[in-house]
């Protein structure tokens, strides 16, 4: 081995020890006159200013709003202290203060779990931006059309009749969705190949956890609910029985809460099941909406109008579902390639 080991630039003159970089300093302009270290850009080259850093701004914390929609709740003391002096405060404080200390935390935890057990980012296994679109629209346009008929031709009886109809719509859409979902799954389960048939059935396991959760929960509430009750009577007359009934029903109104969180994603995601199958969501919306409107058909009749405006209410809200969700499969098979049968 010789002096200088393994010197990329091999032996230089004027080193003793026969290594070194060469004259310039390891610039590749090369040697310029008139500066001592040999280095520099070449003479008559255009002047580069350095670019200048950009200093560093920290991200915009989310507002109250993105985190009550979004995010996971903060803490009762944050959202005092960010409402600090508001008058939504003051009015919340002044109508129902122990209800805010002892509801809020209970419906942040029953909601934070129920984002656990129910991820809210099972909707869609392939995002359709345009389907999305039309989806929402077809909404607004379904909520416009029923307040023109009820502002021209509904009554006093009529306006009373549609917060019902959304309670109930609430109440049995969890469970028309669990009737539904086996019979459509039972019937791709045919129409797949038997290949395809055990990767789709390792993929409805976690379905049925979610819905194993959601309907123990769901049957919870008035079992538990009618166990206080019967307790809350056997220990009337005794001083601490108003307060043993309340602390009984603090797990109640979790678990509801936990329910009517869930509730919100499951319909919404249809339990998760576009893992078994990416076109298995639009296929049970397109069977629900029209099981949804025969019932509501049959507990509140027909819609205020005119015959033509009634026949029209009825038919034209669960067709228009069912005409995009027949588009959304159809750009599933050419867009993505994802078929009925495979």
């Amino acid at each position: 081995m010789t002096f200088g080991g393994h010197n990329p630039y091999g032996p230089q003159p004027g080193n003793p020890y026969g290594g070194g970089q060469p004259p310039g300093g390891g610039n590749p302009y090369g040697p310029q006159p008139g500066n001592p270290y040999g280095g520099g850009p070449p003479p008559g080259s255009p002047y580069v200013p350095p670019q200048p850093v950009p200093p560093y701004v920290p991200p915009r914390p989310p507002s109250l709003w993105q985190q009550f929609r979004h995010e996971e709740w903060p803490p009762l003391r944050e959202v005092m202290g960010r409402l600090r002096g508001g008058w939504l405060v003051s009015l919340l404080f002044c109508c129902m203060p122990v209800w805010i200390l002892v509801l809020y935390p209970l419906a942040r935890s029953a909601r934070r779990q129920a984002r656990v057990k129910f991820p809210p980012d099972l909707h869609r296994r392939i995002h359709d931006p345009e389907v999305w679109r039309a989806q929402k629209t077809r909404a607004y346009v379904a909520l416009g059309a029923s307040m023109l008929i009820l502002v021209a031709y509904g009554t006093g009886e009529d306006w009373e009749e549609i917060q019902d109809q959304y309670m109930m719509r609430l109440a049995i859409t969890p469970w028309l969705l669990l009737l539904t979902a086996p019979l459509v799954i039972t019937l791709l389960f045919r129409m797949a190949p038997p290949a395809a048939r055990p990767n789709m059935r390792a993929r409805l396991r976690p379905s049925v956890r979610m819905v194993l959760w959601y309907f123990g929960a769901f049957t919870a509430v008035p079992l538990m609910f009618a166990g206080v009750m019967l307790l809350t009577q056997e220990l009337q007359g005794y001083v601490w029985s108003p307060f043993l009934a309340l602390g009984l029903l603090i797990p109640v109104v979790w678990v509801l809460f936990f329910v009517g969180f869930g509730s919100s994603t499951m319909v919404r995601t249809a339990f998760g099941t576009s893992e078994v199958h990416a076109a298995l969501p639009a296929l049970l919306t397109g069977v629900l909406v029209w099981e949804l409107a025969a019932i509501n058909l049959l507990t509140a009749g027909m819609p205020p109008g005119p015959p033509l405006v009634q026949i029209l209410a009825v038919i034209c809200g669960p067709l228009s579902v069912s005409v995009i969700a027949w588009w959304e499969v159809e750009r599933l098979r050419t867009r993505h390639g994802v078929r009925l049968r495979a």
